[in-house]
């Protein structure tokens, strides 16, 4: 009998369910597009009305419409969301208030016990997991960031001052479980919602970056991992944490025990490339129809023609400023009258790789380690030209992950190693996660990027000055 796994994947822009056979195979999957965050004010960014849960329900109703193979055979669901959202409940658990993106400036601050509807404080997979399960569970590796846990034993922190920093009492935080372990199971409620099976397991992951990382097979310090999304960072994985470092920051992996070291990102990566396949609008839309393509893989085509290093055009990446430096912008550097519009979406798909490269050597030498593969995940990694972009700027090979939504299966792994599927974790990756197509770097584009990447990496000495005076006038 073949026996399946569901991975729920809770992104920044969508919802993705996919249903899994025990070899890691993708054998149906739903998807629901996340609505249009609300910014009521400058700082506030939430999630719309109960848009998390319902996105969660309706992804899920079309992956079970679409399952060809009898639901009794479904043993598990591995839960995965977004990381660093926060979510303040109600006594029976329903919302006492939107639920805060990761861009919502509060979400790094004190949490502040304004409303007297708010009976708990937590995360959006201790929310999802409450709407499943009606347990008030939750992993405890999706607790990065403002906190009372102890980064060391992955449990709520017994001083008492470090607890007052973050301003949530004991009383206001779910009870925790290590990833693979049981949350609970599918309720009657949940299951009319979903689609689900009523009383199926749903077993713990981790935050959305560690459980790609999972997906992806990612257990050695030589490989690093660039995912490809909304936010666009290099990750690694390492047996400690690392509280003083510099050049990386320590994120909890999905093995329990383990830790995932993170560059420095950008804010908005492929959201970028997103906008500059809109700004070009119909000329786009009208090319691919007639050359029988999506849009993005016209634009690819056409961008391969153009020679690297873009005619010296370069797109500086921070279309959405980091916290620390709120005066960035983004900006395109290098117009002299030979670059057009594929120039314009090579250009940022260079900017990508080159900030990664920049910032993973920052971690690689950090760590004491270097690094002799990448692996790339996500939608961009879709992108035969991303990936040979990639393979050249950092000189080693690119493979390509095996599967398109990598955080569904890492979800999925974990259910499957918590409901004894498979042993433990090696076990269940050795089994499940299958690489891709791998890209050798181009020695000719190799040296162009090494050059190019010198340059490259001054630019914000220059642009900040700039910046910082516009910034007084535009904000």
């Amino acid at each position: 009998m073949t026996r399946y796994l569901i991975g729920i994947d809770n992104g920044s822009q969508s919802t993705k369910v996919t249903v899994f056979d025990a070899r890691g195979r993708a054998v149906c999957a739903g998807r629901q597009a996340l609505r249009p965050y609300d910014t009521p004010r400058p700082g506030v960014v939430e999630h719309p009305d109960d848009d998390l849960w319902a996105s969660v329900g309706e992804a899920s109703r079309r992956a079970m419409a679409a399952f060809p193979g009898d639901p009794a055979d479904i043993v598990g669901v591995g839960l995965c969301t977004i990381r660093f959202c926060r979510a303040v409940l109600a006594e029976d658990g329903s919302l006492a208030q939107p639920v805060m993106s990761w861009m919502d400036d509060r979400v790094s601050r004190p949490y502040e016990h304004t409303d007297p509807r708010a009976r708990w404080v937590t995360t959006s997979s201790g929310y999802v997991t409450h709407r499943m399960t009606g347990e008030f569970r939750d992993t405890a590796a999706n607790y990065a960031g403002m906190w009372p846990l102890d980064p060391d034993t992955w449990a709520w922190t017994e001083d008492e001052e470090a607890r007052a920093r973050t301003g949530m009492p004991r009383a206001m935080l779910f009870d925790l479980v290590s990833p693979g372990d049981v949350l609970g199971r599918v309720t009657a409620a949940a299951a009319r919602h979903t689609g689900l099976p009523e009383g199926l397991p749903v077993v713990a992951t981790a935050n959305d970056k560690a459980v790609e990382a999972l997906g992806c097979g990612l257990r050695d310090s030589g490989t690093l991992l660039v995912s490809l999304g909304t936010y666009v960072a290099g990750m690694t994985t390492g047996p400690r944490h690392l509280p003083d470092a510099t050049g990386l920051w320590t994120n909890y992996a999905c093995r329990p025990g383990a830790y995932l070291y993170e560059s420095g990102g950008v804010r908005r990566g492929m959201w970028t490339v997103s906008w500059v396949r809109d700004l070009l609008g119909e000329d786009a839309r009208t090319g691919a129809r007639e050359a029988g393509l999506s849009v993005e893989d016209w634009l690819n085509e056409r961008a391969a023609e153009v020679p690297p290093g873009c005619d010296g055009l370069m797109t500086v990446l921070d279309w959405l400023a980091p916290t620390d430096a709120p005066f960035r912008k983004g900006g395109m550097l290098g117009f002299d009258g030979r670059q057009g519009p594929f120039h314009l979406h090579r250009s940022v798909l260079e900017a990508l790789a080159l900030t990664l490269h920049d910032a993973a050597g920052t971690m690689a030498a950090e760590l004491g380690t270097s690094f002799t593969r990448t692996v790339l995940s996500g939608g961009g990694a879709g992108s035969d030209l991303m990936m040979r972009i990639f393979a050249d700027v950092f000189g080693v090979p690119a493979h390509r992950a095996g599967v398109t939504d990598a955080a569904g299966l890492g979800a999925a792994l974990c259910a499957a190693v918590g409901l004894g599927t498979y042993p433990d974790f090696d076990a269940a990756t050795d089994a499940m996660v299958r690489p891709g197509r791998v890209f050798a770097p181009d020695p000719g584009n190799q040296a162009v990027y090494a050059g190019l990447a010198e340059v490259y990496g001054r630019i914000r000495e220059r642009t900040d000055p700039l910046y910082r005076e516009s910034y007084a006038l535009f904000g």
